[in-house]
């Protein structure tokens, strides 16, 4: 990797591990100093007063919101790197509008995320949680049993990319039968039926949320998605807590509508509204579907190494966008 045309800063705003021992080994070798904000995310008013104050040449993040502003505080800004998939936390249109790359790291957790999906949905169909539960308070209740054989279900995944293909491998060889929808449906699906949502949500008993949040996917499933769905299905989200309308999945575990909401990610997190936490068939984990020792540490590698590339000169290998005027690693447009 050639050098850079001089040192610059890069800000870490947060980050969803022990340390920042990986981010800093990558970014110092290359000769630019690496500052790093409070491991939990920051306001976004927080975030822009560090940006101020360091004025960096990339930015790095995993889930503090990197705002219009914060992108408009630092002249030199070239890269803003997510240290994920999503970029909903980051002002995306400004950053494009500025110079400045945006860039992800879409495929380092595939294998984490849909083992995760498939792990929720046996967890429901075994009943492994309600009878871990019960067998914890004192019940040991064989008889209770209600449990389903995943073989004779039909699994329906919403959003067909990298992991909504895994997913539906590895559902594949419990024998299910697998539903997609995907707006850019793929010619190689062997093995799965493409699908509108409104005839997936029909005809599943298993609903998989793979799909990035947009203005156009935000809530994509509420109440009157949940109301298409099989009567005691399960809905399973591991993608982001905005795409689906919790107080409308409360109401329908309430009514039995759904049997069972298994749930990575939330709208409110890390804030778990009192309402979900009540219901028996909800399962929830706090936003680590993404993790391994071998993902996070791939993820911070990568993250890094976009960052010495864009200050570097050199082109991206995951760009999220089309900047507009490009910058040279001194902050000059070109």
């Amino acid at each position: 990797m050639k050098p850079p045309s001089r040192p610059g800063t890069v800000l870490l705003t947060d980050h969803a591990w022990p340390d920042d021992s990986v981010e800093r080994a990558v970014i110092e070798e290359a000769g630019h100093t690496l500052v790093t904000g409070p491991a939990e995310p920051a306001s976004a008013e927080t975030i822009e007063e560090l940006v101020t104050e360091h004025r960096p040449a990339g930015i790095l993040t995993c889930w503090a919101p990197v705002s219009a502003a914060a992108i408009e505080a630092s002249p030199a800004l070239g890269i803003v790197a997510r240290l994920g998939v999503g970029l909903d936390n980051i002002a995306v249109d400004t950053a494009t509008e500025r110079g400045v790359w945006v860039t992800n790291v879409p495929d380092y957790c595939v294998e984490e995320v849909s083992d995760h999906a498939v792990g929720m949905v046996l967890a429901w169909t075994r009943g492994l949680t309600a009878f871990d539960r019960a067998v914890r308070a004192g019940r040991w209740n064989p008889a209770s049993a209600r449990l389903r054989r995943l073989s004779t279900l039909t699994c329906g995944i919403v959003g067909y990319g990298r992991i909504g293909r895994a997913t539906a491998h590895k559902l594949g060889a419990f024998g299910c039968r697998i539903l997609a929808h995907d707006p850019h449906a793929p010619n190689d699906a062997a093995g799965v039926e493409m699908a509108g949502l409104e005839e997936l949500l029909r005809r599943s008993d298993v609903v998989i949320l793979h799909v990035p949040l947009t203005p156009g996917t935000y809530h994509i499933i509420g109440a009157e998605q949940l109301a298409l769905m099989k009567p005691g299905g399960l809905l399973v989200n591991v993608s982001r807590g905005g795409l689906v309308d919790t107080g409308a999945v409360v109401k329908a575990l309430d009514s039995g509508q759904l049997d069972g909401a298994a749930f990575d990610v939330l709208e409110s997190e890390p804030h778990v509204p009192a309402e979900l936490l009540e219901q028996q068939g909800a399962l929830l984990t706090p936003h680590v579907a993404f993790s391994s020792d071998a993902s996070v540490t791939e993820l911070r590698r990568r993250a890094a190494e976009e960052v010495v590339r864009i200050l570097a000169g050199e082109a991206p290998a995951h760009a999220c966008n089309h900047p507009r005027g490009l910058r040279t690693a001194s902050g000059d447009r070109r």
